[in-house]
């Protein structure tokens, strides 16, 4: 079997984490890749579920071990990325992984795994919805939210570098485009 990867991208709050939730329940092959991040935990984020939450230093170490994919320092000390650890731990079930990463790491790893790569690009309908979705959360202060708004600007310039772009308009039209590419995905 191929060693496949299917990467979902997107600013904050378009929606992709639950895009891919509904994927994972839907499809027993996809395994969640979880991301590493050296951020506090947010709400009810749970270790090694949501993310391997370690310290600025403890993640820095690892960068310099080499124990990363790919990795990122998304704000100034807020690091993200992705442990070798996690990739090959998937890869060993016989399942496809499924990435939930920001727009930089999604295209290092379109990059790393070329055609074994489906590189999906999850985009919201316009700026001032993806705000009200944010601020919808209840997880963020209000300058995190804005921060998050300026980001999803430039965020939203890498589109094109994805294989496929979902506007997340309408979630369950949202939802189906990306069941049929994942079908697509699995079947070649």
């Amino acid at each position: 079997m191929k060693k496949k990867v299917i990467i979902f991208s997107a600013p904050s709050g378009a929606g992709k984490s639950t895009i891919v939730g509904h994927l994972l329940k839907k499809f027993p092959f996809l395994e969640f890749s979880v991301s590493a991040t050296s951020r506090k935990p947010r709400g009810e984020e749970i270790d090694g579920k949501h993310y391997y939450f370690f310290s600025t230093d403890q993640f820095e170490s690892k960068i310099r071990n080499g124990e990363f994919v790919e990795y990122e320092e998304v704000y100034a000390g807020s690091y993200y990325g992705t442990l070798k650890s996690e990739v090959e731990r998937i890869w060993d079930k016989g399942n496809i992984i499924i990435f939930d990463i920001d727009v930089k790491g999604g295209v290092n790893l379109k990059r790393l795994y070329g055609a074994n790569a489906m590189a999906i690009f999850i985009q919201p309908p316009s700026i001032e919805e993806l705000r009200n979705r944010l601020v919808g959360r209840g997880t963020d202060s209000a300058e995190a939210i804005e921060r998050r708004v300026a980001k999803a600007a430039e965020e939203l310039t890498y589109a094109d570098k994805f294989d496929k772009i979902i506007v997340n308009d309408k979630l369950e039209l949202a939802l189906k485009e990306a069941e049929d590419i994942v079908e697509a995905f699995y079947e070649d």
